[in-house]
């Protein structure tokens, strides 16, 4: 799926990758958001490729013109999650809709797992 919008001087196609991106960076620029969650899908080519997948834990779609967006995501220790997730539907859709100029249809938030940040000292503690 990439968008297409016709011009007078000819056609401007803008990539998944394009938007995902922009996806990315405003969903983890939102206060609470740990990092993003990939799938199975993408844990096999982390596997496979040895090297992260650049879309992980984002999910485009198209339906009639509009862009369907799924974030799969990870949040911090006692966030309120509805408040986080509102707060990232928020700023997606503005991020998307002020740099490629095309209406989201609906944005859906899964939150997939809790980060606790005494893993994070563990983790460091063991390396």
């Amino acid at each position: 799926m990439s968008i297409e919008q016709e011009e007078k001087l000819g056609a401007v196609k803008i990539s998944d990758d394009v938007i995902a991106i922009c996806v990315i960076n405003a969903a983890l620029a939102t206060k609470g958001v740990a990092g993003l969650s990939g799938g199975l899908t993408d844990t096999i080519s982390k596997n496979i490729l040895g090297k992260e997948p650049l879309k992980k834990g984002i999910k485009l779609s198209k339906e009639d013109d509009e862009i369907i967006i799924d974030i799969y995501v990870i949040v911090n220790y006692g966030v309120k999650i509805p408040e986080v997730a509102w707060n990232i539907q928020k700023n997606v859709k503005k991020e998307v809709e002020s740099i490629v100029d095309v209406p989201i249809k609906t944005i859906n938030i899964h939150v997939q797992g809790v980060h606790f940040a005494e893993q994070e000292q563990q983790e460091e503690q063991e390396d």
